[in-house]
């Protein structure tokens, strides 16, 4: 099976979007990245996460330490220049093959939209095909076009990082997404 890793992810249903990304293993590695705060921090964000069901999980977002060189925070998310955190809780848990947790948004009016990211494991050989799967997006065509972008952009530094390559910064890469997937969700 051939995965294209820079393959834009595909809304399969009102408010889910799903990506697929071939990853180097082992599968135990790929877990590592997902679970423990300094890994992840490399691609995502850091912050503890209790392994269990019902476990608090917190992501401390800082995106100016994902690459070395980057375009400056945009306008739009500027209350995140100094960083940012969210918090949700374990729903789903199959060491070392699938995590899902609540992850919180909110939405232009200030209310909170609590929607459910999962990520599921298989191993292929000596690769890892990762399947993320963000639900209960909500249908606000910002919301859905920035969560887009944004784990399209997350993704592929993962991919970079587990590759040994550099990425580039996270606000350049995210900046032109957005706009692509304006595009696709426009058509």
């Amino acid at each position: 099976m051939k995965i294209d890793n820079k393959k834009y992810g595909i809304f399969t249903a009102p408010g889910i979007i799903r990506f697929e990304r071939l990853l180097p293993g082992p599968i135990e590695r790929v877990w590592a990245y997902l679970t423990e705060s300094e890994k992840r921090s490399r691609w995502l964000a850091s912050g503890e996460m209790d392994i269990r069901i019902g476990g608090r999980v917190e992501l401390n977002f800082f995106h100016a330490n994902l690459a070395p060189h980057d375009d400056p925070i945009p306008e739009k998310y500027k209350d995140m220049e100094g960083g940012s955190t969210m918090t949700g809780r374990i729903t789903r848990l199959e060491i070392p093959r699938l995590l899902s947790y609540t992850w919180g948004e909110s939405s232009p009016d200030g209310a909170v939209l609590e929607s459910e990211v999962t990520f599921e494991l298989k191993e292929q050989k000596d690769k890892v095909l990762l399947v993320l799967t963000h639900r209960r997006l909500g249908d606000d065509h910002n919301v859905l076009i920035s969560v887009a972008g944004g784990w399209h952009t997350h993704l592929g530094i993962l991919v970079d990082h587990l590759e040994g390559k550099i990425s580039e910064g996270f606000w350049k890469v995210h900046n032109r997404l957005e706009k692509e997937y304006e595009e696709q969700l426009n058509k």
